[in-house]
């Protein structure tokens, strides 16, 4: 773990730790600071029904947001203050964490643009062992949300590219409203590179990589018009972190040894391997049987057959791969392998039914004979494998 240069200042020593930690970063929230955490501590006093504490933790602000955190954390129970002299969330959230003596740590905005009432369903999963992480998504069933249309543009787009090029099941990766067991915590940081706004997709995405249980809270949400999110260069770094994590994984990286806090596998789960596999079978045997008939009058069945193969070729592998194996990235030397094979025996199969009759009923039930013979080579080999 990387040496932090903090200076602390709490409130009078506590008889014991407290259960859960909330993190409030801020740097330049003089105005929203006061205001914002006393309206956190009023609920937490009045509602919560764990032993917490509140971390407020100034990121080498240039107004008198640290003399602001200082006097709150001197004067409210509860509370404690962390500056440091360099800028970054994820640097933040890294240092707070790391030291945190509490069974549950967590974070949200000082604007606490998310509703209060979704912290406890936030960290209750953490607290019981059945979750390790907990996010808050505005794109959940449930969910109330009110942005500017340019934010939720750029939301939905950032989370999208998230799900397709890293196969990702969270659905709001940014929601500034997270919560982690710590001990998970402790293991994951010493793995994440990013200090600054991505750090907390960085997480998520090595916690579901690792088998980790993420568990998406429902929370109503509205945009904070004075945010000091710059909404341009936070895009850019989130993509510039994205394709690291792309590369990262491609070459295999990412493993973490979670010694006894990793999640076993269930020792026999064919019927949901099955069942998905075969439904990926039937929509990939629909378009190619629609892209050969297409094609064949003008190219003729065996490169019409070659092309429809190839057209799903890609879209067949990445769904087994998310849904069948739950893996990022499929098993490319594999599914290449498989492919040809499959080019190789469809053509010769439609060779042999074309030396007898060029029916095109005769070629049809062909290739979906052959198709489905390769579909149970190919789960045999792939989708049935762990």
């Amino acid at each position: 773990m990387r040496e932090l240069d903090a200076a602390v200042t709490a409130a009078a020593p506590e008889a014991s730790a407290p259960l859960v930690d909330i993190v409030v970063p801020v740097y330049n929230e003089s105005r929203a600071l006061g205001p914002g955490v006393r309206r956190l501590h009023e609920y937490l006093t009045a509602r919560f029904p764990f032993a917490w504490r509140i971390t407020i933790v100034d990121n080498a602000s240039t107004d008198d947001t640290r003399a602001q955190a200082e006097a709150l954390a001197g004067t409210l129970p509860g509370i404690r203050a962390l500056h440091l002299d360099r800028k970054g969330r994820g640097l933040a959230l890294r240092t707070a964490w790391s030291a945190s003596d509490a069974e549950v740590v967590a974070y949200m905005d000082v604007d606490l643009s998310t509703d209060l009432d979704a912290l406890l369903p936030l960290v209750a999963p953490l607290v019981s062992g059945h979750s390790d992480v907990a996010v808050g998504c505005r794109l959940a069933p449930g969910s109330k949300v009110a942005r500017h249309p340019k934010r939720e543009i750029i939301s939905r787009s950032y989370n999208l590219i998230l799900r397709t090029l890293l196969a990702t099941r969270v659905r709001d990766a940014q929601c500034g409203f997270k919560a982690v067991r710590t001990a998970v915590a402790w293991r994951l940081l010493p793995a994440v590179e990013d200090d600054g706004w991505f750090f907390d997709t960085e997480l998520l995405l090595l916690a579901e990589r690792n088998g980790l249980r993420i568990c998406e809270v429902p929370v109503d949400w509205v945009d904070d018009s004075d945010s000091r999110v710059q909404v341009l260069p936070t895009a850019m770094g989130d993509l510039k972190g994205t394709a690291r994590m792309v590369a990262r994984f491609a070459r295999g990286r990412g493993r973490i040894d979670l010694g006894p806090l990793a999640r076993q596998p269930l020792a026999d789960d064919f019927g949901r391997r099955f069942v998905s596999f075969s439904l990926i079978g039937v929509a990939s045997t629909a378009v190619s049987l629609v892209i050969f008939l297409s094609a064949r009058g003008a190219l003729g069945a065996i490169p019409a057959n070659i092309l429809a193969v190839t057209a799903t070729f890609v879209a067949n592998a990445w769904a087994n791969a998310r849904l069948t194996e739950r893996r990022a990235r499929p098993r490319w030397s594999r599914a290449f392998a498989l492919y040809g094979v499959s080019i190789v025996a469809t053509s010769i199969a439609l060779a042999l039914v074309d030396a007898v009759t060029t029916n095109l009923g005769a070629q049809v039930a062909v290739l979906i004979t052959s198709w489905s013979l390769l579909a149970i080579a190919r789960f045999a080999v792939i989708g049935g494998s762990r």
